[in-house]
């Protein structure tokens, strides 16, 4: 997808290959570039090597949960403005809490409702700003 000109780089952060693999064919068919990562310190690698435009980030992960990776990547000055939306199978609000408290943008909940998903995405890389 295309946004100010230029395809937009989604880094999808997933450990459960099925969900890796759904969410990269259904993002990479509607035109976005898709590169990912299956444990919270390759997502923080990935960001620092590919400087994605927005982070799809599974909560739990192995080597690194998603609570931390975020921490780290909203803690750096050069990444901080990419936009990461919390994906995780626990609904409770103090999950959502949890989620923004770490560094969060935004919250989506598994499994994964791809159409109210995409409304995300779209919102936050239109409202992200140009990040050079």
């Amino acid at each position: 997808m295309k946004i100010h000109g230029a395809m937009k780089k989604i880094l999808v952060v997933e450990d459960n290959e099925l969900n890796l693999e759904m969410l990269q064919r259904r993002l990479t068919r509607r035109g976005f570039a898709v590169t990912t990562a299956q444990d919270g310190q390759e997502a923080i690698e990935k960001t620092f090597a590919e400087n994605p435009d927005l982070i799809l980030m599974d909560m739990n992960l192995p080597v690194l949960d998603g609570w931390e990776a975020t921490r780290q990547i909203k803690s750096d000055e050069k990444l901080k403005t990419i936009p990461v939306i919390a994906l995780t199978a626990h609904a409770m609000s103090d999950d959502e809490d949890k989620a923004l408290n770490a560094g969060c943008d935004d919250f989506a909940t598994k499994p994964v409702d791809f159409g109210r998903l995409l409304e995300k995405i779209e919102k936050h890389l239109k409202t992200g700003g140009d990040r050079g």
